[in-house]
């Protein structure tokens, strides 16, 4: 073999040891695949959690303004009472 046929049989068998080395494998895909699908159910996990804590937070804060409405209610009442007993 000729000096050039030497160089161009070495780089193509370093071409192809690389392309080789960088190429995924079917086990490899089937890996990513099945991390992609685990960090796809975690994720939905995520948001029903985040739907749910959110749906929780709407009723503590009804619950809220409810109890914030009746402190309210019964202020003004003690203060009718109080201006009454002020009077007599």
């Amino acid at each position: 073999m000729t000096r050039w046929g030497m160089k161009s049989l070495a780089t193509l068998s370093l071409v192809l040891g690389l392309a080789a080395s960088g190429c995924a494998t079917s086990g490899d895909i089937a890996a990513a695949q099945q991390d992609a699908k685990e960090a796809r159910r975690i994720a939905e996990e995520a948001n029903a959690k985040a739907t749910a804590a959110a749906a929780d937070a709407a009723a503590a804060r009804a619950a809220a303004d409810a109890a914030a409405e009746e402190a309210k209610k019964a202020s003004e009442k003690s203060d009718r009472i109080f201006q009454r007993s002020l009077h007599k």
